[in-house]
């Protein structure tokens, strides 16, 4: 299903997003080699705001990503989702699970969700994607966007749910619907079960490299780009695992204590973008530059905000071992291979925050219930399963994991398609 949504930051106040001097931007191969089943961009006829849609692939006719709003969203990067998502779902093909894998896809529209006029534009292009939205696309909330707002965007565009296509795949439709909003309903320690579910995934893979590098958690420093959704789940489950949080950055600027933030403390304190109020800010806490994050004196970089963050240029101030990636596309491929080059490990994006996605499909399937115990205990199960799996196939090939991310997906691709096809 949909990734859940860092918070905006002034990419999406109107900022350009890094780009090849050509002004393309890279996207991924996909693993097999194949180009998109389905690329579309709509105009939006009253503000000339643009959206795109892109379906990767189908599984049994169905594809799942979700819908994300930023300015400067361009076809290339829904288009990189897209493939990502494909990727993200092909990892977690379980052949005795009930959840079946689906197909990628991603929606993307061109407008500062801050705009006034940024609703109307999303009531406009779900208006526009109807057909495919009751069909082949199940979406929901992602960059820039809640899924309260698409729930109430879809209502208002004539749409059942942003999962509708999946429905005709379930052997109970009512019980399904009922445990995903039984979960949605779910919140632990004030804060929603699927918030959690994707932090939670990303903490457990910081864990698993940890664990693989024998590096104990007590005294393992982080600092992260984002406190919004992903970011503050991230950072909550690796603080209760006794990891100190150093750096936390978000429009303001960085916040950073290198005894460790009170990251409870600034949870509570943020507003509903993740910015942080800095009058709960303790005695410790200095105030830095946005970018300060980045050069952090951290073993664990963790981007989840937005996506092109660390490229060529910055990329050598990062001083940590491992980056991982919470975000969608936060590292340029460039810039991977020159960290690589350095020692420096990059977790995917593919790997690290499929479990929101994942979560979804365990709920709305009926592999786990509706309840916090029972999605936390199978996510870190599955992810720590997966990121080991991708981690030691990375040091046997003797190649990133991101490859051998890749090297799995070419390997499961085919095996899906075989035993569902694309078309159902």
């Amino acid at each position: 299903m949909p990734e859940l949504s860092a918070e905006p930051t002034p990419c999406e106040a109107g900022a350009p997003v890094p780009a090849r001097p050509d002004g393309s931007r890279p996207v991924a191969p996909a693993p097999d080699g194949s180009a998109p089943l389905l690329s579309l961009t709509w105009t939006d006829h009253v503000t000339g705001c643009q959206g795109h849609l892109v379906v990767d692939r189908l599984v049994r006719g169905v594809s799942s990503g979700g819908l994300r709003m930023r300015a400067g969203c361009t076809l290339d990067e829904v288009t990189g989702l897209a493939r990502g998502m494909t990727m993200k779902e092909a990892l977690h093909y379980a052949p005795d699970g009930k959840y079946i894998p689906l197909g990628g896809a991603k929606g993307g529209i061109d407008c500062d969700p801050r705009d006034p006029r940024a609703y109307g534009v999303l009531v406009r292009y779900l208006r526009a994607m109807r057909p495919y939205i009751e069909t082949i696309w199940t979406t929901g909330e992602d960059l820039g966007l809640t899924q309260d707002t698409v729930d109430r965007a879809m209502a208002e565009a004539g749409l059942v749910s942003s999962v509708q296509a999946v429905y005709r795949l379930l052997d109970d439709e009512s019980a399904a619907r009922r445990r995903l909003a039984d979960a949605f309903a779910v919140e632990v320690d004030g804060i929603g079960l699927d918030e959690l579910a994707g932090g939670c995934g990303v903490a457990e893979s910081v864990l698993v490299a940890l664990d693989r590098a024998q590096v104990p958690y007590a005294g393992t420093r982080v600092s992260l780009q984002g406190l919004g959704t992903m970011g503050g789940a991230t950072a909550r489950f690796l603080s209760r695992a006794g990891l100190r949080i150093v750096a936390v950055a978000d429009v303001k600027g960085t916040i950073a204590n290198p005894s460790g933030l009170d990251v409870e403390a600034l949870l509570s304190a943020r507003d509903a973008y993740g910015t942080v109020d800095r009058a709960a800010l303790g005695p410790g806490d200095r105030e830095l530059p946005g970018d300060a994050w980045l050069s952090a004196d951290a073993e664990v970089l963790v981007p989840a905000a937005v996506s092109y963050t660390i490229d060529t240029d910055n990329q050598s101030l990062v001083r940590a071992r491992w980056i991982v990636e919470a975000a969608n596309m936060p590292v340029l491929r460039e810039a991977e291979e020159l960290l690589a080059r350095r020692g420096v490990t990059v977790l995917p994006d593919v790997v690290v925050n499929s479990a929101t996605n994942a979560w979804w499909w365990w709920t709305l399937f009926g592999d786990i219930t509706a309840n916090a115990d029972d999605a936390f205990a199978h996510t870190r199960r599955s992810m720590r399963e997966l990121v080991g799996r991708v981690l030691a196939r990375a040091e046997a090939d003797g190649t990133t994991p991101r490859a051998a991310a890749h090297a799995i997906v070419a390997e499961r691709l085919p095996v899906i398609v075989e035993r569902f096809g694309w078309y159902g």
